[in-house]
């Protein structure tokens, strides 16, 4: 191999985000293309890709060279008293300027490591991360130093005219590297180079200090200048037509040796330098063996064995005291002895010891244990470590291995050494609690959480493209919902392309489209922004920045690890997941409901698991609410398969996936024994009874090989694990080994391959037994509190779901459902959670209602919230609208928050009038303002009532909403209609009309009904454009059930547009089709709910209030003048009926003529003075 002439230091990988555009893997391939024998990496201020780079590169036979570009600030911003500031030094987001650092050594790593974590940790309240002259001083050992080319700190310098700082600031950097600092000179053609580069070669010469030729690589080949200039625009926010931009030029790609070569042929030294700085640097980050805290502390000087002897003692005590109190609470599982306990257990700590896990057993144990004892709910297990009877002895589960038969060695197998991965549910509300606690105990600085890097995918990248060469959106829109949307797989442009002729079109027939799709293509898959994992802690056993480098988070108070989770792995930290589940906080919360209400302490981990009326809820499907069962198509199986017993509830969690679900109706029919139940064969029948012979869990699978064949167990779960990997040659050997061990046993060989082919079927679709029992606790701890403390828990689930008004809906239908009322919002009885009351009624059992949350409504913050409410705890209930006022808090509750509270009907207590009550908002700010205004002076109101009282709030008068109108206040501020429907007005009609409700119509579609009538208030209608340039339409519809969505197309949508005004009552002819869980609607037609009412035959009659009609003379007269004909072409009208108290009597009168009598119109008459009641006839 010929000797390099030259070694590219300064490459910028994707992880430069939205700056480098190569892959790490692009970019090895590049190096070893062009023979260079190393390659450095300097992204810009992080070394995210760092040990990928190391790992990726050694990997294909190339050096690679670690580094960083490194913001720092070498000049001080303050002057001494006295001094005049000297000329300004020109700052942005690099501050002075990035300097290139390279690890030359183990120590040199270390201190890179140091530098860029105190760059993002130590810059808290900055715009962007760097380092300052102390840092750089303190962590310049084992550190190679080049100064940064054009973006570097002496260039900028020079390039301001400002050639002391030059020489300063060079000097610092001498002091601080000494003979491992290098000039660095960049050719790439721009001006600032050729103006800075011969006082730069001066400088460097003067100051005795080796240059170094560069090339700021950011992307591969010239071709890819256009892509990656747009990819800068990405990252600026602005547009590629603009001038006035940051740029590189197309020379910043990567470059051969010998184009390089000839580039400083007239400075051979500065490209021999690169070869001595690669060679200086003869040193890679590797990947380290898990490293985890000490758990048991031990003397300094202990040994690697001393310490795991101890843990491994420790982790024994308390596995054998923890299964000591489980076994006398619990009852052996069926079929098993106290010493098959002892012996699995002897087992489990054997294997945990001998693969080096005590530590992390105890680890996961004491955190856990912490929660529980502070009362935080903890899940009871997530994944295969609720096999684990160690587990189940330490509480890290709550699930007993035995007697659900779930397999240790799907955990933790000794045939194949892995760490042990235990996926811990929280409590969504106090999951950081435990964080925190975790922080404390092995110290702030060894607790981080794990970054993720977001992708720049097809979608994403034609829509940022698509900006940045400025093309309409409605244009980028259409062209982007032609490339299939889906989160699972997602679909790359160069598939969705060749898969969609419509886009080969657009690409073919439009210039604009062609270079959207080029461009874009090259961009799709770098790295666009960095995230925080929604779950991965890690724990180290020493500061974190020795092990990896450390990012800042602005969303997160945590350090964040700049590796990945994979890479976090490889550099020797152990991930735990802390995951917050929701289910756990409704659980807790309706638990406390029950207690505060109830006085009924329910202990959700002793409840046994055969509850009669829980298993009738599930029957019967009533499962909205219940964790893993609330899905349609999930009902619907559990109407069929009407559970009566645990096992029931786990194969459903384990079958409803695509797959497995086509075994749904063979475990049906055979638990009802309307199909015969086959095991394969009687030495199965143990394994398969509880599943009526349907294989449906990994485990059967392993218990298969084991009983069958004669595998041991961590055998079974290699065997397992090939099955689904598929591999030909694997399952050919496999399948061999299980044939030859069946015929051991007596088995025919034919039923072996036949046994053996059918498990390799269902071994694809088999699901973790450990985790589908963990998660069907979780549903029947939620199933069994709704089926027995039903309004505790519809309020606790409202309360974790009252940011999603289409769940709020749902639940207050599944209330009513049930005969439960939801009370209005109220200033003196709501809170900020949704609440459950107890009220006395005609029943002499108390009737409980759920009182709905002031926060869940529109335009309300809790904080807000608790105001109101601590201002009634501290002066009782609000007494009227006027002492609300004065004690509102008016900087937490604005005017639009009044009014959605008037709105929502949370004054209703006070004033019934809700228009009236909005009408005023203005009023009581003013009021509200001027208390808070006396209270700081400490003066009274002088226009308040005097004596004390409370203050006088003069209501100007305002007209009275008619029902509908309150009810479409009430849906703006709540989110649904809530205290009843529009609809509710027209409920003789929709009965006669051969109407349904959207609930009932989708629960026919299930059972093949496609078609039918529907009504419904429009909430929106949304027109698009379809690919042909016809108009359709995607319309929101509520009706007493809920909200439901139908398309229009074109020719229906022309004929009805003018119906799709929000707020009208509508007549729907829908076909449906069902697609999964969700059923598709097409109305065929659209009719005014109005015009249809008119055809059937009705009529009102109307009742006065005596009150009204002596004092008021000529109300009966107002009244007649409010009526209106019938329509016209309709029945003409309805018969108009008055009911007028005559001294002890009533006296009805029928009016003359026919009228207009729609619930519309009679919502209209209803706020006529001395109106009392509007009957429908």
């Amino acid at each position: 191999m010929a000797t390099p002439t030259f070694i590219h230091l300064k490459v910028h990988s994707a992880y430069s985000l939205l700056e480098g555009a190569l892959p790490i893997e692009k970019l090895a391939k590049l190096a070893l293309g062009y023979g260079f024998p190393a390659v450095g990496l300097t992204d810009t201020n992080n070394m995210f890709g760092g040990l990928e780079f190391s790992e990726k590169l050694a990997g294909a036979g190339i050096q690679p060279v670690a580094g960083v570009s490194l913001a720092c600030l070498l000049t001080e911003k303050a002057t001494k008293p006295g001094q005049l500031a000297g000329p300004p030094v020109r700052q942005h987001a690099w501050r002075d300027g990035l300097l290139s650092l390279f690890a030359m050594n183990e120590a040199g790593y270390a201190n890179l490591m140091k530098l860029v974590s105190a760059a993002h940790l130590g810059t808290e309240g900055e715009d962007a991360p760097f380092v300052t002259k102390a840092q750089i001083a303190r962590y310049a050992d084992g550190v190679i130093a080049l100064t940064g080319g054009p973006d570097g700190p002496i260039d900028r310098a020079l390039l301001d005219g400002q050639p002391g700082l030059a020489e300063d600031r060079l000097t610092f950097l001498k002091a601080a590297f000494g003979d491992r600092l290098y000039v660095e000179v960049q050719r790439h053609g721009t001006r600032g180079e050729q103006e800075v580069e011969p006082q730069l070669l001066e400088l460097a010469y003067k100051e005795r200090v080796p240059i170094v030729a560069t090339n700021e690589v950011y992307f591969a080949t010239p071709d890819d200048y256009e892509a990656h200039d747009a990819l800068l625009c990405i990252a600026d926010g602005r547009y590629v037509s603009e001038d006035d931009r940051r740029r590189v030029t197309r020379e910043h790609y990567m470059k051969s040796a010998s184009e390089m070569a000839t580039l400083f042929s007239d400075l051979p030294e500065a490209l021999t330098n690169s070869l001595e700085i690669a060679k200086r640097c003869a040193f890679r980050p590797l990947g380290k063996k898990p490293i985890l805290p000490r758990f048991v502390q031990t003397k300094r000087a202990a040994s690697n064995a001393d310490q795991l002897a101890a843990e491994a003692a420790e982790l024994k005590r308390q596995a054998e005291e923890g299964l000591r109190a489980r076994l006398a609470a619990v009852a052996l599982a069926p079929g098993y002895s106290e010493t098959d306990y002892w012996n699995r257990l002897a087992f489990e700590v054997d294997v945990i010891t001998k693969m080096k896990f005590p530590g992390y057993f105890l680890i996961v144990a004491d955190f856990i244990q912490w929660s529980k004892a502070n009362g935080i709910p903890v899940g009871p297990g997530r994944g295969s470590g609720a096999g684990s009877l160690v587990a189940w002895s330490l509480t890290i589960t709550d699930l007993d291995p035995l007697r659900f038969g779930l397999l240790f060695e799907r955990f933790l197998n000794p045939e194949r050494i892995s760490m042990p991965d235990f996926d811990i549910d929280f409590c969504q509300d106090r999951r950081d609690e435990v964080i925190r606690y975790v922080q404390q105990k092995y110290g702030s600085d060894r607790v981080a959480q794990i970054i993720t890097h977001g992708k720049l995918q097809a979608r994403a990248v034609l829509r940022d493209v698509g900006r940045v060469l400025q093309m309409p959106y409605g244009q980028v829109d259409r062209l982007c919902k032609l490339v299939p949307n889906n989160p699972a797989n997602p679909v790359t442009l160069d598939q969705a392309i060749e898969g969609e002729p419509k886009l080969q079109e657009a690409r073919d027939t439009d210039e604009v489209v062609a270079r959207l799709l080029q461009v874009a293509q090259k961009l799709e898959g770098l790295y666009r922004h960095a995230s925080t994992h929604a779950a991965g802690i890690v724990i180290g056993d020493r500061p974190l920045d020795e092990l990896v480098p450390l990012y800042r988070d602005p969303k997160s108070n945590m350090p964040v690890t700049q590796f990945n989770w994979k890479m976090v792995e490889a550099a020797g930290l152990v991930k735990f997941d802390f995951l917050g589940l929701k289910t756990l906080t409704v659980l807790e919360k309706a638990v406390e409901l029950i207690r505060r209400g109830r006085g009924i302490e329910v202990d959700l981990a002793t409840l046994p698991l055969d509850d009669e009326r829980s298993y009738q809820l599930l029957a019967k499907a009533d499962t909205a609410g219940v964790f893993q069962l609330e899905s349609t198509g999930m009902r619907e199986s559990l109407k069929r398969l009407k559970p009566d017993r645990f096992e029931d509830i786990i194969a459903m969690v384990a079958l409803y996936r695509p797959g497995p679900m086509d075994n749904i109706p063979t475990y049906i029919n055979r638990k009802h024994g309307e199909e015969p139940v086959d095991f394969l064969h009687p030495m199965l029948e143990a394994i398969l009874k509880e599943t009526y012979g349907v294989i449906i869990y990994q485990e059967q699978v392993m218990q298969i090989a084991q009983v069958l064949a004669g595998y041991s167990l961590g055998d079974a779960d290699l065997l397992r694990r090939a099955m689904g990997k598929k591999d030909k040659v694997e399952m050919a050997r496999q399948q061999a080994r299980f044939v030859e061990g069946a015929m051991r046993n007596g088995v025919a060989k034919d039923d072996a391959v036949y046994i053996f082919e059918l498990v390799d079927k269902f071994a694809g679709y088999g699901f973790n037994k450990s985790h589908a029992a963990a998660y069907a606790l979780v549903s029947y701890h939620t199933a069994y509190l709704k089926a027995n403390f039903r309004e505790e828990f519809l309020a606790a689930s409202m309360t974790l779901d009252m940011g999603n008004t289409d769940k709020l809906a749902m639940f207050a239908a599944e209330a009513k459902k049930s005969g439960i009322v939801v009370l209005p919002p109220c200033v003196s009885a709501s809170e900020v959670d949704f609440l459950v009351e107890t009220r006395k009624g005609s029943d002499p059992l108390p009737q409980r209602a759920i009182r709905y949350s002031l926060a869940a409504l529109k335009n309300i913050g809790a904080a807000a919230v608790e105001t109101i409410v601590t201002a009634r705890a501290a002066d009782g209930p609000y007494r009227s609208v006027a002492d609300f006022a004065t004690r509102l808090n008016p900087k937490a509750l604005n005017k639009r928050g009044l009014e959605t509270l008037a709105m929502a009907g949370a004054f209703d207590a006070l004033e019934s009038n809700r228009a009236l009550v909005r009408g005023n908002v203005e009023g009581m700010i003013a009021l509200a303002n001027r208390q808070a205004d006396n209270a700081a002076q400490g003066t009274s109101d002088l226009f308040g009532g005097g004596g004390g009282g409370v203050p006088s709030l003069d209501l100007k008068t305002v007209k009275a909403w008619t029902p509908m109108e309150r009810l479409q206040a009430e849906f703006e501020a709540v989110g649904f209609f809530l205290s009843g429907h529009p609809l509710d007005a027209y409920e003789t009609v929709l009965k006669k009309l051969g109407v349904r409700r959207f609930v009932e119509f989708e629960a026919a579609t299930a059972r093949g009904v496609s078609s039918g009538r529907l009504a419904g208030i429009v909430i929106s209608a949304r027109e698009r454009r379809s690919q042909k340039g016809n108009k359709f339409a995607f319309a929101m519809f509520s009706d007493a059930s809920g909200q439901f969505e139908a398309v229009i197309f074109s020719d229906t949508l022309n004929e009805c547009r003018d119906l799709l005004e929000a707020g009208t009552p509508v007549v729907l002819n829908v076909e449906a089709e069902r697609d999964g869980d969700t059923v598709k609607m097409r109305v065929q037609s659209v009719e005014a709910l109005d015009k249809a009412a008119a055809e059937i035959e009705r009529g009102l009659r109307i009742v006065f209030d005596a009150g009204v009609l002596a004092a008021r003379r000529g109300a009966v007269d107002e009244f007649k003048s409010q009526l209106k004909p019938g329509h016209a072409g309709a029945r003409k009208g309805g018969e108009v009926r008055l009911v007028l108290p005559v001294g002890a009597r009533e006296l009805e009168l029928v009016l003359p003529g026919r009228y207009d009598v729609s619930p519309a119109q009679a919502g209209q008459l209803s706020t006529v003075p001395g109106v009392v009641e509007v009957v429908e006839l």
